[in-house]
């Protein structure tokens, strides 16, 4: 008998962990501890050092596209980016930066169970609610962005992630200028500036893009160095000194 009773409490000492190892209680937890530091598209930044801020905008269509708004995405590696993002759709949805491979294995396992995310690397919302990605791109590389909601993918919600090499500071061409006028809704700042050489343009008054971390810290008849170029097509001030 007490043979018996040895045998079965070793039993159960050597069961009972994996009741504990993790549940899925309609939400996505995290307690893994690569995920809370870093990931392969890199790790939870801090609000404090927020180089840029892009909003994300999704939505559906009335040919009954899902679609995300910009469609694409590009960083330099070592960037922290503040994600404001926006549904502005009529159905629930969710941004997911990752791996290509990452995304298309939580798209599986979502397949199959439909979970909720309570990652630092994404956020879901109801129609008409906002919410807030913080996150130091520490890699450079092709990555995803994506809604992983059964069936949204397939609508047209994913995008890619391009993260290219940080230049080396000595390889910064900073140009001086004077801020002329800032148009804050538009997010433009006009320039009076001198030659920009990497972009091969000579000194005028030119109208730049700018996010809206860097716009707080510009203010007009202010004497400035920044670093200018273009992104999806647009003049903009990438740098500020």
């Amino acid at each position: 008998m007490k043979n018996l009773l040895l045998t079965t409490t070793l039993a159960f000492a050597l069961t009972g962990p994996s009741f504990a190892a993790g549940t899925h209680d309609g939400g996505h937890s995290n307690d893994h501890a690569g995920m809370a530091k870093e990931m392969m598209i890199g790790m939870p930044g801090d609000p404090a050092k927020v180089t840029r801020t892009i909003d994300v905008s999704m939505r559906e269509t009335d040919d009954g596209e899902m679609l995300f708004e910009p469609g694409s995405l590009d960083f330099l590696r070592g960037e922290t980016i503040r994600f404001n993002v926006i549904n502005n759709g009529e159905l629930e949805h969710e941004f997911v930066i990752d791996t290509m491979m990452g995304n298309a294995e939580h798209k599986e396992a979502m397949a199959k169970m439909d979970m909720e995310h309570d990652d630092p690397n994404s956020v879901r919302l109801d129609p008409g609610a906002s919410g807030e990605v913080v996150w130091t791109f520490s890699n450079f590389g092709s990555f995803e962005f994506a809604c992983l909601i059964p069936g949204h993918y397939e609508s047209g919600m994913h995008g890619p992630i391009m993260v290219g090499e940080q230049m080396a500071q000595a390889d910064v061409e900073y140009t001086t200028g004077t801020i002329k006028k800032i148009d804050a809704k538009a997010g433009k700042v006009t320039i009076i500036h001198g030659p920009l050489v990497t972009l091969d343009m000579p000194a005028m008054t030119m109208v730049f893009r700018a996010d809206e971390e860097m716009m707080a810290k510009m203010y007009e008849g202010q004497d400035i160095e920044f670093v200018a170029d273009r992104v999806k097509g647009k003049l903009t001030v990438t740098a500020l000194k």
